[in-house]
């Protein structure tokens, strides 16, 4: 079965009669829309717009995975995670993937693979992750933000995926992504 982006005119989607901005942040915004669902009711959608990003799956010369840990504040908690974040303006994926490679961990890749992508939480946010799978790295350092505190982590697959089954890492761009790099890549090659 292949899904398929609904557009107004379908009769199994919502369209929006109205909106309301209610907040306008440096990496969000915030709004309310009035829908009317397929059935003639109406409804209220609170909507997280956010600009797309990308998730990276660097893996070095011996197969190891290169992860990052950070505080996240949010769930006030220290964080594993692949690489990641947002596409600053005329930005196309594949460079913010090598920045943010680059800011994050300290490498460059010279065989930046596309393995798919997905919908961060379609329910309320528009974020879309394009995620990457980084082989061939070099050393190619750049600064990160002045906000990210980052300590780069290194582990076979093996360990990552007990740390995921045991609860270790939780952030789910870094299990969907780590899904779509072993449906990609023979990690037995390495």
């Amino acid at each position: 079965m292949t899904l398929k982006k609904s557009n107004s005119k379908s009769p199994d989607t919502e369209y929006k009669i109205d909106s309301k901005t209610i907040f306008n942040g440096q990496i969000i915004d915030v709004k309310v829309d009035l829908v009317v669902l397929p059935n003639g009711n109406q409804a209220t959608r609170e909507i997280v717009a956010h600009s797309p990003a990308v998730v990276i799956v660097p893996v070095d010369s011996q197969g190891n995975l290169i992860m990052v840990s950070q505080f996240r504040y949010a769930v006030d908690m220290q964080m594993l995670e692949f690489p990641a974040g947002g596409l600053d303006k005329g930005e196309t994926p594949e460079e913010c993937a090598q920045r943010e490679l680059r800011e994050e961990t300290g490498y460059g890749s010279a065989n930046l693979l596309s393995i798919g992508g997905f919908w961060s939480a379609p329910g309320f946010l528009t974020e879309y992750l394009h995620a990457f799978l980084a082989l061939d790295l070099y050393k190619s350092k750049l600064e990160p933000d002045d906000d990210e505190l980052i300590t780069t982590c290194e582990f076979p697959l093996g360990t990552v995926k007990s740390m995921i089954a045991r609860g270790e890492i939780q952030d789910s761009k870094t299990i969907a992504a780590l899904y779509l790099a072993m449906t990609n890549y023979d990690f037995s090659s390495v």
